[in-house]
């Protein structure tokens, strides 16, 4: 497994990561406990060593189905939860505040049933609380040893810059949304981390299954007896899916040509615009796992970026990153 290292002080972790989130709920039926200890024991056994959960997935399952995997081999692998989104029932709403992130740091650590947390996430940022006061907080648990490292999701370049002010090299990731169909959030935000030394994990780097390939119409995810956050989602919305297939059709020409599913392409071209860049994958299927991992062997020629480059700019993407209520809890910026 080829490895890469997160942040200019952080741990070296395996070049894809694992996302935990689907196992839980958002894509339908979650998985059985059983099923989802053996994908991630798996996951192990292939040489991921990178594992991304939070307290909200599943309102906690996430977590409890992590803790219980990764016991055989705890000291081997790199943990990362996060808090931040708070759930009351079905709503949503972004907290910072202090006593927030430290309660839900010992909630997480009782669930993973771990002593520290490698990677603790600050999931959203709600201006609210300023980012210098919840990033003060991380640095006491820091203190205490509740965790290792920090990392932010979904934020820009001018938090991320006064985060930084106050947490030094201890902030070592920035997570957000990358990927050949949503690709805005990173190219504002890398420059940044690239500038201080900060690690970008892209989240959804298939585009939530659209890169696949295998994603023709709306039927599954509207007839799915449990919920399936691409129901609501902008881009898969009937009128915008069948123009958003354009792109994927031409990914998948060039996929073909290269001998490698859209996926595999899809996850090569974002290992390939940067050593700094560690996506985090998920899925419920060892089949689909193995073919995640395999991506790390498709090798990109500068033709190949071309041709991807013009295939994005040909098709442009319609349909937004989430729903517009789901921008406005979490205070999104794009």
């Amino acid at each position: 497994m080829k490895q890469r290292k997160l942040g200019k002080h952080g741990p070296i972790v395996s070049a894809l990561g694992l996302g935990c989130m689907g196992m839980s709920e958002v894509y339908g039926q979650p998985s059985e406990e059983k099923a989802g200890i053996e994908l991630i024991q798996a996951a192990y056994a292939m040489g991921i060593t990178f594992f991304d959960t939070a307290d909200m997935y599943g309102r906690g399952a996430n977590e409890i189905l992590l803790g219980k995997s990764i016991k055989p081999f705890r000291n081997k692998v790199i943990i990362a939860t996060k808090c931040g989104i708070a759930r009351n029932g079905d709503v949503l709403s972004t907290n910072n505040h202090p006593d927030y992130i430290k309660k839900a740091c010992h909630d997480s650590l009782k669930r993973l049933d771990i002593e520290t947390i490698d990677l603790y996430y600050l999931h959203r940022y709600n201006p609210e609380t300023p980012i210098e006061v919840s990033m003060q907080t991380m640095l006491d648990l820091i203190k205490q040893g509740k965790i290792c490292h920090v990392g932010l999701s979904e934020i820009d370049g001018e938090i991320v810059e006064r985060a930084h002010a106050v947490l030094g090299d201890k902030l070592i990731a920035v997570q957000s949304e990358y990927s050949i169909v949503n690709r805005l959030s990173a190219d504002l935000v890398l420059p940044t981390c690239r500038k201080l030394g900060i690690a970008f994990v892209p989240f959804s780097p298939i585009a939530r299954g659209l890169l696949s390939g295998k994603i023709k119409d709306t039927k599954s995810f509207t007839e799915s007896g449990a919920f399936d956050f691409r129901s609501v989602h902008p881009q898969f919305q009937q009128s915008a899916l069948k123009t958003n297939l354009h792109l994927i059709d031409a990914v998948s020409a060039i996929a073909k040509k290269k001998k490698c599913t859209p996926a595999q392409l899809s996850l090569a071209w974002l290992l390939a615009q940067g050593e700094d860049i560690i996506p985090i994958p998920g899925t419920r299927r060892i089949q689909y796992l193995k073919e995640n991992i395999s991506s790390l062997d498709v090798h990109l020629s500068k033709e190949d970026l071309s041709a991807l480059d013009s295939a994005m700019e040909k098709n442009p993407v319609e349909g937004g990153r989430y729903p517009e209520e789901m921008i406005k809890i979490s205070y999104l910026k794009f």
